[in-house]
């Protein structure tokens, strides 16, 4: 590729994306044609929902990559994370000389740099956390834009374009493109930023945790010196690098010493009620629709960022309190005969641990039926084997399947679900491995009982296990 084509022309009326119905590929060509430009777009597999939401809105869609797809010269390609340099498409943009930019490119330019940028970033909590931000201004009738990693439930979407001087960004520590191994977060200049989290993730392209610091220390020093950082004052990784930032620094989370700090905290099923102290003094107690320790921080860290633009305290507690949450975390699909079928995101060890950790105290009247689907790129390999054993000890029932895919990762490299369970029962445990879903279904079905929770935790489609579990109890 001609990097000096890597960039975006001052006039622009006609783009291309290849690999458009990536979720977040999708959702930016939607933005774009509502940004009034001309759009098309080209994909392998063209399928709903990304299909008939592209339809929905004008979009046509080229199934197939091909050099052809590009007959029209557009004025900018926009080429996707998946996509390879050896992609027809990239290979013809190359021929032609077309003007071709990153997602986060094309993000930052039509979008971000127009407004005051606000990033979430941190290896867990960033959609919840992103999510949590975005309603909480428009619940104040500021009207944000934003472009998140999950669909938020009070939007029924993952984007929007918005008439406010605001826009959230999920950022992203994953790399930007084939031609931009830097991570996606570099690409914005935001005006706050909060860092939850700082772990070892993402094992196809990071080697290990100081690879994964390296990483977020390139983004510490980047961030604008008039910026403001909140932190989570309890990760040790994010106090290794802080030292790297010069910008505004706000800690937040549970210690005596944390500006922003989570006090008394309760659960009053659906609800939780969060004690909140703003620089040692009692700032307001916030009743929230989510559960578990890490979503108090999560909702902590938006609190300290929107107290930040000056919304006042009784819009953050009225905006809270109707937060409908993001899909696919603690996300309930469905309840029959008593039994509540949960869907959840959760697949790195720390978030597994925290969600089961999160949902017990709700579901006190009956267990905790735990499925795990072993299924990232990390997850299928060796890296957490001797990890997860110690994150599922408030589950009461434990299934793990075989994963797939596993043919792709050197056998050296492998996951073993069979340890993983073996290892549980060595730790008292009532663990299954199952050779596929439909047997876990079976056995979920004849085992659960009235009161149970089926928590299904994947970042994948698991064979649509949520719903057939559903038909089967």
């Amino acid at each position: 590729m001609n990097p000096e084509k890597n960039v975006i022309p001052e006039k622009v009326q006609t783009i291309h994306l290849t690999a458009i119905c990536g979720t977040g590929m999708g959702a930016l060509a939607g933005m774009l044609k509502e940004a009034g430009y001309q759009i098309t777009g080209s994909d392998l597999n063209v399928y709903p929902p990304m299909s008939t939401f592209l339809e929905s809105k004008g979009i046509p869609v080229i199934q197939g990559f091909s050099g052809d797809n590009l007959a029209h010269n557009p004025d900018l390609v926009v080429i996707g994370n998946a996509v390879s340099k050896d992609n027809p498409e990239a290979v013809a943009v190359m021929e032609k000389g077309l003007h071709y930019c990153s997602f986060p490119q094309a993000i930052d330019r039509f979008f971000a740099s127009q407004k005051t940028p606000i990033m979430v970033t941190g290896t867990h909590g960033k959609t919840t956390t992103s999510a949590l931000i975005a309603w909480l201004i428009a619940a104040v009738g500021l009207d944000p834009t934003f472009m998140i990693g999950g669909i938020l439930a009070n939007f029924n979407s993952n984007h929007q374009v918005g008439t406010g001087a605001y826009m959230v960004i999920e950022g992203d520590e994953y790399d930007t493109a084939f031609f931009d191994k830097g991570p996606k977060f570099l690409h914005y200049t935001p005006s706050r930023t909060v860092l939850t989290s700082v772990e070892f993730d993402h094992a196809d392209i990071f080697k290990d945790l100081d690879h994964v610091k390296s990483a977020f220390t390139s983004l510490l020093k980047n961030l604008p010196r008039e910026s403001l950082l909140v932190f989570h004052d309890a990760d040790d990784n994010i106090k290794d690098i802080l030292q790297q930032a010069e910008c505004w620094i706000t800690p937040y989370g549970f210690g005596e010493k944390a500006p922003w700090r989570i006090g008394k905290m309760r659960t009053e099923p659906p609800y939780t009620f969060l004690e909140v102290f703003r620089r040692g003094e009692f700032y307001a107690e916030f009743k929230v629709p989510l559960m578990g320790r890490h979503n108090a921080l999560n909702c902590l860290a938006a609190i300290a960022v929107v107290d930040d633009l000056r919304i006042p305290v009784e819009g953050i507690q009225a905006g809270l309190e109707t937060f409908k949450g993001v899909a696919r975390r603690q996300q309930v699909r469905g309840v029959k005969n008593n039994i509540t079928v949960m869907d959840d995101f959760a697949h790195h060890p720390t978030a597994v641990r925290e969600t089961i950790k999160a949902v017990k105290p709700f579901y006190d009247k009956g267990r905790v039926a735990a499925v795990f689907e072993p299924r990232t790129n990390s997850s299928r390999r060796k890296v957490f084997q001797d990890v997860y054993p110690e994150v599922f000890d408030d589950a009461d029932i434990i299934c793990i399947p075989q994963p797939a895919l596993l043919e792709k990762i050197p056998p050296e490299e492998r996951f073993s679900s069979e340890r993983l369970v073996e290892d549980l029962k060595a730790r008292g445990k009532d663990a299954h491995f199952f050779a596929d879903v439909q047997g876990i279904i079976d056995f979920l079905a004849k085992t659960l009982e009235p009161g149970d929770l089926a928590l299904i935790m994947s970042n994948g489609g698991f064979e649509n296990i949520h719903q057939r579990l559903l038909d089967a109890l």
